[in-house]
């Protein structure tokens, strides 16, 4: 069930990506691309910390 939800997720963003503004696109994108390298980072010094 969650894989219908992550396709249909998938199908509508490019839509929505389309009508809004490109500077509005890049700074979305932007903090999407932030939050996962904080989360990168964070997982990683937790994994240096186990071992």
């Amino acid at each position: 069930m969650s894989l219908l939800f992550a396709l249909a997720a998938l199908s509508l963003l490019p839509g929505a990506a389309f009508h809004t503004d490109t500077s509005v696109l890049a700074t979305g994108a932007a903090a999407i691309a932030a939050w996962l390298l904080a989360f990168g980072a964070r997982e990683r010094l937790a994994r240096r910390k186990q071992h």
